[in-house]
């Protein structure tokens, strides 16, 4: 029985990644030939991905450059794919920042500038501003992944000391038109958020990133914080000439992958909800909200009579406590587990569509009633692990991670939680 909710649960997840695949994607968003050169540029888990299938789709010569995580290339014939490191970015990282800035140089209005841009790519464009080195990068992006604050609040720091990101690489490419083709991975689907934006400027001021940092409490270094008080390298606005003619498209994101998700689970017979697809807050804490309403269902079928697959997406956070194995997906299902324990027909799959969950190669994990008993019976504290941040190690010990590897697409997190039995 064990084995056929999580071939379910796989399969609800199978489905989810195939409906933002790349090639099905961008079929959809291809933007006419232009009159001069095409250029593709890129960034993201799923960059490498994007540019084999839009070599695949384009009826026409192109030439361009992309950069992904290491691993995660794909062959190109005529873009060429870099890899640096995520989510701490390294030299490759700046290499590749500047290959994208050379690839969009002297280039005039009749040519076109197509930008694959997805999730990860703030960490893979580091571009630090005038006044501030590549070390200075590296530690924001630690205190800011440390922080436990939402995506939104990182990228909208992360914009005030980058080079690239706001918009600032369709910038160095005009006049020439830049068509954003976007993957997102962001709550809400704001394609300014998704990478920090390096081709899709929007209003993040000054005063509002100082106004976050103070509001979630995040400790920046002190080179970072003394940059902040001051008013240089401000993000372009959306109005800026420069971005004239440019357009933005999102083909594909969470909302869709979980529509497909909900599809695929009537067709096995068992109703689906959506709760939403973006979430956001402490995973450990998300975990909790979720359980509890799985354990209404169980016990009381509301809201949802069983059997009911709840589906969710988004990007939770974790608050680093320690320095343990995982990441926001299995530390979630680490904390469900624990709330559901010894319970019965409840199960649950938490996972990152793009094949990673943080630290190591899973992409998440299983759990339902009996995974603490298992984790305990391995001489492990489920408990004890989810307060140092272990929860690979919890599920390592439990036989229960779930190790697609890379999808080639990111649309962030995916939870499908099954209340009551399989027809």
């Amino acid at each position: 029985m064990k084995e056929r909710v999580e071939e379910f649960l796989t399969g609800l997840f199978q489905a989810a990644v195939a409906a933002a695949d790349p090639k099905r994607a961008l079929s959809r968003a291809l933007p006419e030939r232009p009159k001069g050169k095409t250029v593709v540029i890129g960034a993201g888990k799923g960059a490498a991905q994007l540019a084999q299938a839009f070599e695949q789709l384009w009826d026409g010569p192109l030439e361009g450059v992309v950069v992904t995580r290491y691993g995660y290339a794909a062959p190109c014939r005529q873009i060429r794919v870099m890899e640096a490191a995520h989510p701490v970015p390294d030299a490759a990282g700046l290499a590749a920042t500047k290959a994208l800035f050379d690839a969009v140089a002297g280039l005039g209005p009749d040519d076109l500038v197509v930008a694959l841009v997805c999730g990860g790519g703030s960490s893979l464009l580091p571009c630090p501003a005038d006044g501030l080195d590549f070390q200075d990068e590296i530690a924001l992006n630690e205190c800011l992944l440390a922080s436990g604050a939402p995506i939104g609040v990182m990228n909208m720091i992360r914009k005030q000391i980058s080079g690239v990101k706001g918009g600032r690489l369709a910038l160095a490419a005009a006049p020439a038109r830049v068509v954003s083709l976007v993957v997102s991975d962001v709550p809400g689907d704001d394609p300014a958020q998704v990478a920090s934006g390096p081709t899709v400027p929007d209003r993040t001021t000054r005063e509002a990133a100082k106004a976050a940092v103070r509001a979630y409490g995040i400790d920046l270094p002190a080179k970072i914080a003394a940059f902040l008080e001051g008013d240089s390298n401000v993000p372009p606005l959306p109005d800026d000439p420069g971005f004239e003619g440019n357009e933005v498209r999102v083909i594909a994101s969470a909302a869709l992958s979980l529509e497909a998700a909900a599809e695929a689970a009537r067709a096995a017979g068992v109703e689906a909800v959506i709760l939403s697809d973006a979430i956001e807050g402490e995973s450990r804490e998300i975990a909790r909200m979720h359980a509890a309403m799985a354990l209404e269902c169980a016990a009381k079928s509301r809201p949802f009579p069983p059997p009911v697959v709840m589906l969710s997406g988004g990007e939770t956070t974790v608050t680093l406590r320690a320095k343990g194995r995982g990441g926001r997906n299995s530390e979630f299902l680490l904390s469900f587990a624990l709330c559901i324990d010894g319970k019965t027909q409840i199960s649950a799959l938490a996972a990152d569509t793009d094949g990673i969950d943080g630290s190591e190669d899973n992409a998440g994990a299983f759990a339902d009633g009996q995974t603490a008993a298992a984790i305990r019976a391995a001489g492990a504290d489920p408990a004890e692990m989810l307060s140092r941040n272990d929860a690979w190690g919890a599920f390592d010990a439990a036989g229960s991670l779930f190790v697609p590897g890379p999808t080639g697409t990111n649309v962030n997190d995916f939870r499908a939680i099954l209340i009551g039995e399989l027809p």
